[in-house]
């Protein structure tokens, strides 16, 4: 007998669709976005093939009117629910005028939107985590109702910017939720070449939070134990480290040659646990969705990026004197 998971954890029928339907468009746009690299028409892709559960489930479980999110270069899941659109990204990837991140002067991956509360990262891993961390005391010392979550692979966990953000939101208390999306490679190093402990989240304790290891590849436990971190954090409880395991699906980017360091047969083992399959099959196990309606969703997603990448490839570049703007400050 199929346990309607969903319901037991307040979500509506319509919800966990929606969900599907976000893991699906940020799939679609990832699988778009390789073509377009492969065909010389965009630059660079990070890849988030693997990771759709972890982020759509995290960022499903928050506030999008209130919290904030500050995603590693990896966040499609996470950007597409709190409201980016796929032109957004196709506008990055192209790197056009109207790219909303950063009028097309930075390279894809560097989501930022100040409307949707979507705080970019920098090039160098982890530089977002503290500035999570900031966000969140600005929240407790101005008393308002916010969560931050910042988003980091398992290579970041071993940086000092996440040891010294841990640790000043751990002594002071602050409503902030740390995300590490393990894949298993820091680019090509392996997990147990960048651990000395078990996990990642067995790291929560020095800083005095609670520290969680879920499957990253399902959404719903994903939202299940970051909507009790954002409860928690809210009452003034304090941070929280999750630790979801999952696997990227692809390179670790464009520029990557995955064969060098892991098997074809390991990735292909890892294919056949890929979430947005297995999300779909509960689904349908418990009456929400028929094949009929996945044939729907996929057409109206394939329309949406379908369109986005035709507009994008259209629209114009920035122009060359605006090189600098937004970099100095502009006499008035």
């Amino acid at each position: 007998m199929v346990q309607n998971r969903h319901k037991e954890l307040g979500l509506s029928d319509d919800r966990v669709l929606e969900m599907y339907k976000t893991m699906l468009m940020a799939r679609k746009i990832d699988e778009r976005m390789w073509l377009l690299n492969r065909s010389g028409k965009i630059p660079f892709v990070v890849s988030c093939q693997g990771h759709e559960a972890a982020q759509v489930g995290a960022a499903f479980a928050l506030d999008a009117k209130k919290d904030y999110v500050l995603p590693y270069y990896r966040g499609v899941g996470i950007v597409l629910s709190f409201g980016m659109t796929a032109k957004d990204l196709m506008l990055s990837g192209f790197a056009k005028a109207e790219d909303p991140n950063s009028g097309g002067r930075q390279m894809p991956g560097h989501f930022s939107q100040k409307k949707l509360h979507i705080v970019t990262g920098s090039s160098p891993v982890t530089t977002q985590v503290p500035h999570a961390v900031g966000i969140a005391l600005a929240g407790k010392m101005e008393k308002k109702d916010l969560v931050a979550l910042a988003t980091f692979g398992e290579g970041s966990s071993n940086q000092g910017d996440f040891h010294e953000a841990a640790n000043f939101a751990g002594v002071h208390k602050l409503p902030v939720i740390f995300m590490c999306e393990n894949n298993q490679y820091a680019i090509s190093v392996p997990l147990e070449k960048q651990l000395a402990c078990e996990r990642v989240s067995d790291r929560a304790v020095g800083y005095g939070m609670p520290g969680y290891t879920v499957n990253g590849m399902d959404p719903l436990e994903v939202y299940k134990v970051v909507k009790e971190a954002a409860d928690r954090a809210r009452k003034g409880e304090g941070p929280t480290l999750i630790e979801a395991l999952t696997y990227r699906l692809t390179p670790h980017s464009s520029d990557d040659d995955d064969r060098s360091y892991r098997s074809p047969d390991e990735v292909a083992e890892a294919k056949t646990k890929d979430p947005i399959i297995v999300f779909g099959a509960y689904l349908k196990e418990a009456g929400v969705m028929d094949d009929q309606l996945e044939k729907e969703i996929h057409n109206e997603v394939m329309e949406i990026v379908n369109e986005a990448t035709e507009y994008a490839e259209q629209a114009p570049y920035a122009l060359p004197e605006d090189a600098l703007k937004y970099v100095y400050k502009e006499s008035l």
